[in-house]
């Protein structure tokens, strides 16, 4: 059984300045939900409710988000504004929440690495708030764990990406288990359009094994000189297999102004819920 999940939540988010020169990325947000909202509350679908978050300076609202705020609590009890937090409580109540701080900002890799003390010796998910998924019938992390079920090692998810935005991801190559699903054979990070072993992009969420954290200590800085997970996992698909799953569902790159404007219209349309 999977019950963990790990969101790294320490990156700067410079593409939105000025906005987050105070206020963390993740916490911008998708009609009335922030961004990290929406993926605890696909973890916890999902089974994952031991929630743990690698941060950094400057977070301190994620932690608050999912603590009670007595004094806001006290000043709406009673009243019709109350309904509102509704949502929230019952994430904390399902959830339990621990937290970590990143020093330095080394990567993906190095994010994963520091939350090795609050993951442990099980598997566990990962969650990259800027990708926000919604599934097609059910959540992409539960998709996810039940493929983990079946194969037993590290699954990683991918979509079709073609033209020249495969350079602003980790790309696979892989050999067809079935409609969806491959077994990796090799992996990328940001390669050249040309360079590219394929259209198959893997994008923010991920079940590993805690085999990866052996990898990650001694796996070298790579791309942009910091530690890349994908090249931590390249070296678990030689040794334990690693499986690549095409997740069915939708995918917006809330790291980009015009993906979380997509994501805000699709939300508003089809997923928000007047309280």
């Amino acid at each position: 059984m999977i019950n963990r999940c790990l969101f790294p939540v320490a990156g700067y988010g410079t593409r939105f300045l000025p906005a987050t020169k105070s206020m963390p990325k993740e916490m911008l947000p998708i009609v009335n939900k922030p961004l990290v909202q929406y993926g605890v509350e696909e973890a916890l679908d999902a089974g994952l409710d031991q929630i743990g978050f690698v941060t950094g300076r400057g977070k301190r609202a994620i932690a608050d988000h999912f603590d009670v705020n007595y004094e806001l609590e006290h000043q709406i009890k009673g009243t019709g504004k109350e309904k509102y937090l509704s949502c929230i409580r019952g994430v904390m109540d399902r959830g339990v929440f621990s937290f970590t701080r990143q020093s330095e900002m080394k990567g993906l890799g190095d994010a994963i690495l520091t939350g090795q003390r609050l993951m442990g010796t099980e598997p566990f998910g990962v969650i990259l708030s800027d990708d926000l998924c919604f599934g097609d019938g059910s959540g992409v992390m539960a998709q996810m764990v039940k493929l983990y079920e079946e194969f037993q090692c590290s699954i990683i998810a991918i979509q079709e990406i073609d033209g020249d935005d495969i350079e602003k991801f980790g790309v696979i190559a892989g050999d067809k288990v079935r409609d969806g699903v491959y077994k990796v054979t090799d992996m990328v990070e940001k390669p050249a359009k040309e360079d590219a072993p394929s259209n198959l992009a893997i994008i923010g969420r991920y079940i590993l094994t805690p085999d990866i954290f052996d990898v990650l200590g001694w796996t070298p800085p790579g791309k942009n000189g910091e530690v890349q997970l994908t090249d931590a996992l390249k070296v678990l698909s030689k040794t334990q297999g690693v499986i690549a799953y095409k997740f069915k569902g939708l995918r917006f790159d809330c790291g980009s102004i015009d993906g979380f404007v997509e994501a805000t219209n699709y939300a508003y349309k089809n997923v928000y819920k007047p309280i």
